[in-house]
């Protein structure tokens, strides 16, 4: 899983392209541990690049949510497509946090 992150705006955005599994969910929430201790109160998950998630890859994304949380913050995702918008509605994760179609939109929601 590629994993690339940068400053936009009043948030941090990163973006996946790949796949998210038990083997590429560590490197994830590496990156995601450094922005939140990083101080970053608004963390964007752009999925579109996203092929493939796993169960390992959503408890990473909640575990997430849950530290980002408890630093004052919030996370928000964007661009979920295909066999990843289907796992996070079957799943009931797409009624769990605040998603978006565009980058744009995810980043206008603070």
């Amino acid at each position: 899983m590629e994993i690339v992150s940068m400053k936009k705006e009043n948030a941090m955005l990163i973006r996946l392209k790949g796949r998210m599994d038990v083997v590429t969910s560590p490197a994830f929430e590496q990156a995601c541990d450094k922005v939140i201790l990083g101080g970053d109160k608004l963390l964007v998950l752009d999925l579109g690049g996203l092929e493939y998630i796993s169960s390992a890859g959503l408890r990473s994304i909640l575990g997430v949510d849950k530290k980002i949380k408890a630093q004052g913050g919030k996370l928000a995702l964007c661009n979920l497509m295909g066999m990843v918008k289907e796992v996070f509605h079957v799943s009931g994760f797409a009624e769990m946090f605040p998603t978006f179609d565009t980058v744009e939109a995810a980043l206008g929601s603070t």
